[in-house]
């Protein structure tokens, strides 16, 4: 079962401990982990369901080419990690 994993730095915001899913694709993977955790949903998805601006998502340490479908394959022991970019001057 693929695991998605967030940092850190969204933690300090809502509890988000990394967990195991069922899931084929990254939309599933999420889907599935906000089903267990639904209050980290709005730190990553916006009101249309599509990852926030600030939000950027790996599989196995590549970036999501789909951002909008996030149809990106994900294998059975695959790794999400959720990233929040930070900014500043």
């Amino acid at each position: 079962m693929p695991t998605v994993h967030f940092t850190k730095a969204l933690e300090r915001h809502v509890e988000c401990p990394a967990a195991q899913v069922d899931a084929t694709t990254a939309r599933e993977a999420l889907d599935a982990y906000f089903s267990m955790h639904p209050t980290v949903r709005g730190y990553v998805l916006d009101e249309r369901g599509v990852l926030r601006t600030h939000v950027n998502v790996f599989v196995d340490g590549v970036q999501l080419a789909d951002r909008d479908g996030m149809s990106d394959p994900v294998g059975p022991r695959g790794e999400v990690y959720v990233l929040q970019a930070l900014s500043g001057g």
